[in-house]
């Protein structure tokens, strides 16, 4: 008898705030810090809350992509992925309330496998259908751009 994977699942993370700008984040049995830069009052122990959902975003893509990938029998080898993002820093600095703080992103996937450029746009094609980070990113009214190009 096959085991059935759940459809639906509740994710949970735990933070806890030693000061105003430091979170300390426990997930599953992994921890990471969420701090601001020194230059805004923080310690820079970590990546700012808004640099952690772009990260998200890469880590997303290189997971789902590489998934997309094996099932279509494409060899993309390795991905490094950069990130570029237009964001409103005025709701950030409470001077008003921002509909799109996330106004762009823009995520350059270089892959070095042996997968040709077609190959690599319908992997891209695939992962845009399935990643829940770009889904929530666009759902937002976010521009989303993923570029995947031979490394």
């Amino acid at each position: 008898m096959a085991i059935r994977m759940k459809t639906t699942v509740k994710l949970s993370a735990k933070g806890t705030c030693p000061s105003h700008s430091r979170t300390d984040i426990a997930v599953r049995d992994v921890g990471f810090t969420i701090d601001e830069p020194e230059a805004r009052g923080g310690t820079n122990l970590g990546p700012t809350p808004t640099d952690t959902a772009i990260a998200a975003f890469i880590g997303c893509v290189n997971v789902i992509g590489n998934k997309c990938a094996t099932k279509l029998g494409i060899d993309i080898g390795h991905l490094a992925i950069d990130a570029q993002c237009e964001f409103d820093r005025r709701g950030v600095t409470l001077e008003e309330e921002i509909e799109v703080p996330f106004k762009s992103v823009t995520l350059t996937v270089r892959a070095d496998g042996p997968a040709s450029q077609e190959e690599l746009g319908r992997v891209g094609a695939e992962t845009e259908k399935f990643c829940p980070l770009s889904k929530l990113f666009r759902a937002a009214g976010t521009k989303v751009e993923v570029i995947w190009q031979k490394a």
